[in-house]
């Protein structure tokens, strides 16, 4: 048979295969990026609904199964009302707890802080520095006229924010009311996303991503929990051995600080180092340096594989690119959004991708 005319193939056959491939795949990623961006983009502009709802799963997730457990014995609303009460002043306890020991510490602090501060001048005129005693005057100059040229700005800045705070005052309450209704009732909303918003051919493969999704996120938010706990009880007791000031907040600042996967804790043994610095000196300021590199061999080696078991495990890079891309994007709460979200998107993936039994 007689090969075909050049100027009757069509121009796709004398491309080489893996540009093609590559094409076909570019167009299809450009898609995708466009759908993502301008879901983040509405996101950004309903963030604080976005952060509340957030908020709603993330205690969703916590409380439902105590809820579950209470409701053998219990009539179903006494039981949130009971785990969300409890919870609640449970925290406020651990809040004013923390704030007395700050106040009592408070003091004492400021006096060792000073004397940690007058440590350092000494130990920045001595070699290898050797800087003057005129150049750390100027330098203590400059930052006392940084802030009385800025001291407008400042002032604008701590107004500003007093707005903030009335929009995490709303927010808290808007998780703590949607809250109310997942725990009660969530399989019922879901039931009705379910089935009056979707099409029947749609149904089953919506319900089956749902659930995974769920899993996933439910298994990272109880995970993660029990990983910053973790790491907040080895830092409060390697602190209060090594007697550093305020223990007890450097303690819950890391609990906190957990959440943001491998940026977090060193952040916040970072505070926990100057404190020491300025509190017991550079010796103990050496030995919480240490506690950082131990605390993180601990939470990527030890930690997250053996706790993070029954959710969807990703590579610490993803990991670690998805925290830098969510802070980029949205500040803080995108780095504290970012590796759940990439979890429950990998887990609808594989859910879909699954052949349904």
């Amino acid at each position: 048979m007689a090969a075909p005319h050049p100027e009757l193939v069509p121009a796709a056959v004398w491309v080489v295969p893996w540009l093609r491939v590559g094409a076909a795949y570019a167009w299809r990623l450009i898609l995708i990026g466009i759908v993502v961006y301008g879901v983040f983009s509405v996101l950004g502009s309903f963030q604080l609904i976005a952060v509340a709802l957030f908020l709603a799963l993330v205690v969703t997730s916590v409380l439902r199964p105590l809820t579950d457990l209470l409701a053998r014995v219990l009539p179903r609303p006494l039981c949130v009302a009971v785990t969300l009460v409890g919870s609640l002043l449970l925290l406020l306890a651990l809040l004013a707890l923390v704030g007395n020991a700050v106040a009592g510490e408070s003091a004492r602090l400021a006096g060792e802080f000073r004397g940690g501060v007058h440590q350092i001048e000494q130990w920045l005129r001595r070699p290898p520095l050797r800087l003057s005693p005129s150049r750390l005057s100027e330098l203590e100059n400059q930052v006392t006229h940084y802030f009385s040229t800025h001291r407008s700005s400042l002032l604008s800045r701590a107004v500003s924010g007093l707005s903030r705070v009335v929009e995490v005052v709303t927010g808290i309450a808007l998780a703590l009311f949607s809250s109310v209704f997942f725990i009660h009732s969530g399989e019922r909303l879901w039931g009705w996303m379910r089935d009056d918003l979707l099409p029947s051919g749609a149904r089953p493969a919506w319900d089956r991503a749902g659930r995974a999704a769920w899993r996933a996120f439910a298994g990272y938010t109880r995970g993660i929990i029990i990983v910053a706990a973790t790491n907040a009880v080895l830092v409060g007791i390697a602190l209060l051995v090594l007697r550093v000031p305020l223990a007890l907040p450097l303690t819950l600042l890391e609990f906190f600080a957990a959440f943001v996967p491998l940026v977090g804790s060193p952040v916040a043994l970072g505070v926990a180092t100057v404190i020491a610095l300025a509190g017991r000196g550079p010796l103990t300021a050496a030995a919480v340096l240490a506690l950082i590199v131990v605390i993180g061999q601990l939470e990527g080696h030890v930690l997250h594989p053996l706790v993070m078991s029954w959710a969807v495990r990703l590579h610490p890079l993803v990991v670690a690119v998805s925290v830098i891309a969510g802070s980029i994007i949205a500040g803080v709460i995108g780095a504290v959004v970012a590796v759940p979200l990439v979890s429950v998107v990998w887990a609808v993936l594989r859910a879909l991708r699954a052949v349904p039994p």
